[in-house]
């Protein structure tokens, strides 16, 4: 994460304070993908200027309504409220779907855990389940590694599973944290952007995502296969949006152009995303 913070710092100095600069904020599941766009974007476009931060899919949101971004990154749809808020503002905005991602659920390596249910996986979200020795031959306390509630991850976990989350949940500020903090937990659960972790899955990993099951004995199925992912099969995946202020599409759209051409689709699909074609 520390590498990317100073990617990020780099296009900030990039961006002048003229009109032609772009401002890109949220989902902290997208910023990686965003930046090394960005980043190849720019040797195409050498005037093109762009500041690129994360911090969560509803800051991405409310940036766009104050007018300190031209992009706001989310990985879930506008909600009603803030829909209503632009209205009132009386700021139009554009609705960009670029790729698709799943929601990935980990744990640490040596739990013995391979997959789960959604009752299961909700009643430990939510507090009901608090040790592992109630589904596991291992006795330990349930750590949940989660996000705040500004993310648009939370959000979607939340309404997939109809919970609330355990009080006692872990709010972290992004994939990384929460990484890191099962890594080094024997005991943590957490999600993350099956995009941003799929590369960590190898022989020497230290964490391993759960496949997922709708029903005890239903199939379980993994967010890092793509014909799951394909087929529409997996429970947690999703859209992933990109919303535009209209005065700023000019601008903007050069950009939104590489994300759609060859190069651009090549890398959204390198990161772990999955390409939602044109219909």
């Amino acid at each position: 994460m520390k590498k990317l913070l100073v990617v990020i710092s780099i296009f900030s100095l990039f961006a002048c304070s003229d009109n032609s600069s772009v401002k890109m904020k949220g989902s902290d599941t997208e910023v990686n993908l965003a930046v090394n766009l960005a980043e190849q974007y720019t040797k195409v476009n050498s005037d093109f200027s762009i500041a690129i931060s994360g911090g969560g899919s509803g800051l991405g949101i409310t940036s766009l309504l104050n007018g300190q971004a031209d992009i706001a990154n989310s990985s879930r749809p506008l909600s009603d409220k803030e829909i209503e808020q632009f209205k009132k503002a009386n700021i139009e905005v554009k609705t960009v779907v670029f790729a698709e991602d799943a929601t990935a659920f980990i744990v640490h390596k040596d739990l013995p855990l391979e997959e789960i249910d959604l009752e299961t996986l909700g009643k430990i979200l939510k507090g009901d389940i608090k040790n592992w020795s109630e589904i596991t031959d291992i006795d330990l306390p349930i750590n949940i590694y989660g996000r705040q509630s500004s993310s648009g991850t939370h959000s979607f976990v939340k309404k997939k599973l109809k919970i609330e989350f355990s009080n006692a949940a872990k709010e972290m500020t992004g994939n990384a944290q929460i990484l890191e903090g099962v890594k080094a937990d024997k005991s943590g659960i957490g999600y993350v952007g099956a995009g941003y972790v799929s590369h960590e899955i190898n022989s020497n990993a230290l964490i391993k995502i759960l496949k997922i099951k709708e029903k005890p004995n239903a199939v379980a199925y993994s967010p890092i296969d793509t014909e799951t992912i394909n087929n529409s099969l997996y429970f947690f995946q999703r859209p992933l949006y990109q919303f535009v202020l209209a005065e700023s599409w000019h601008k903007v759209k050069p950009f939104i152009d590489f994300e759609k051409s060859a190069q651009g689709k090549k890398m959204i699909e390198e990161h772990g995303y999955y390409i939602i074609e044109e219909k």
